[in-house]
């Protein structure tokens, strides 16, 4: 039997010391002797609060909504940092459910994973020329494991449910 226990967070697991028997993640995997594969594309939308007024083009007087300085590299970050330079950011977190919950108070505009954006109550997805660029879900597991059933079934499973198989 398999007891999945998920593991969020930013840290790279080693799967060569068997930090974990599988790993999904939004980088691509470099190391030797791992078995990976692209699932998914995540697409990223642009959030504001239902009743918040549009943006200013530039983003005079608007607040960002980002993830924390650990974070500042991913292209949804500078995505929107470029979008409206004007904007001052008014709040920080690691948690993109966080993320949503500020913004749908109204405290600013957040880039986030559409599937949860577009689930929060108290959200609207604003029209975008160009939308956010979205995040590449990978799943890896070290070679060695390959002939295990259990973690294939779990693989094929995963991959059925989060990507385009």
């Amino acid at each position: 039997m398999i007891v999945p226990e998920v593991i969020a967070g930013h840290r790279l697991f080693d799967l060569a010391r068997r930090d974990a028997d599988i790993a999904f993640r939004i980088v691509p995997f470099t190391e030797p002797d791992i078995v990976h594969r692209k699932l998914t594309t995540l697409a990223y939308g642009l959030y504001a609060a239902l009743r918040a007024p549009a943006p200013h083009p530039v983003g005079e007087g608007l607040g960002l909504i980002l993830m924390n300085v650990a974070q500042a590299h991913y292209p949804d970050v500078q995505w929107l940092q470029q979008r409206y330079p004007l904007a001052r950011t008014v709040f920080t977190s690691s948690s993109r459910t966080v993320q949503a919950q500020m913004c749908a108070k109204g405290l600013g505009v957040a880039v986030l994973p559409r599937v949860l954006g577009d689930s929060v109550s108290g959200l609207r997805r604003l029209d975008e020329d160009e939308p956010p660029p979205g995040r590449d879900i990978w799943m890896g597991y070290h070679q060695d494991m390959r002939q295990m059933d259990r973690l294939r079934a779990l693989a094929d499973l995963a991959s059925s449910m989060i990507g385009a198989g």
